[in-house]
């Protein structure tokens, strides 16, 4: 990953808004779909398919990142293996950051949307920071 990564980028934007923001992440991982099919389960053994489970979330200012490496080694620390983890930014008013409550409503619709396989509304990142384009 360069310094000019997708990732760098989503934390220079979120750095230069007039407002604070707090950057959302969800972090999941494959498995497979409930009653999956002969077909589905073949996949999802050959290491494609399955069905995106979120494991855990955190949000983050932008400052306290430094870039991607520093997020999935914490994540490491924090919880199971994952691999593709969602971003979203939300945004503050008034000079101030978004309250704990907004931030923390905000974390669980992108947990849902994530189970729902609504996530295209989301910046994905594999385990190497690379950018994901999910269908």
């Amino acid at each position: 990953m360069t310094e000019t990564s997708h990732f760098q980028q989503l934390l220079a934007v979120a750095r230069e808004q007039s407002e604070p923001h707090r950057l959302l992440f969800v972090f999941a991982a494959a498995e497979l779909p409930d009653r999956p099919t002969p077909a589905q389960r073949a996949h999802f053994l050959a290491g494609r398919g399955g069905a995106l489970a979120p494991l855990m979330c955190v949000d983050k200012s932008p400052s306290e990142l430094t870039g991607f490496e520093a997020l999935a080694a914490e994540s490491e620390l924090a919880g199971p293996p994952w691999q593709v983890v969602f971003a979203a930014a939300l945004s503050g008013r008034d000079g101030k950051p978004p309250e704990k409550d907004a931030v923390e409503s905000a974390l669980q619709s992108m947990v849902e949307a994530v189970r729902l396989g609504a996530f295209g509304r989301f910046a994905a990142y594999d385990r190497r920071g690379d950018p994901l384009v999910l269908s």
